[in-house]
């Protein structure tokens, strides 16, 4: 068994200037977790693969397409392979932290807008 604590996981850099950390990839696919402190912003990006966000804690914002939807703990979110997204916190007073699976595993670089 293999037991991964999400603070021990490094924080991975990235165009958005967020937390990430990478916290599940095989060749089947990854998981990430994702923490925007309020105010932060994910840039708006195209994935290769289909993707879905679980949110761990807090609100924010998830724009999919031209839907854009409050979205709160325990919420599930599917997004589909290439279809422009992102992840907000806008204003709120607490973090917002989302667990994001790919799957399958992308081997395709992911494209910002």
């Amino acid at each position: 068994m293999k037991v991964i604590e999400m603070k021990s996981s490094p924080e991975k850099p990235n165009p958005h200037n967020v937390s990430v950390r990478m916290l599940y990839d095989t060749e089947h696919a990854q998981a990430v977790h994702i923490e925007l402190k309020p105010g932060e912003t994910l840039k708006k990006h195209i994935t290769p693969v289909d993707v879905f966000f679980y949110v761990l804690e807090g609100r924010g914002v998830v724009e999919i397409g031209d839907e854009q939807e409050e979205v709160s703990r325990d919420m599930l979110i599917e997004s589909p392979a290439k279809v422009p997204h992102r992840l907000m916190n806008p204003a709120g007073d607490g973090i917002f932290r989302v667990l994001v699976v790919k799957a399958p595993r992308q081997t395709e670089q992911t494209r910002l807008l």
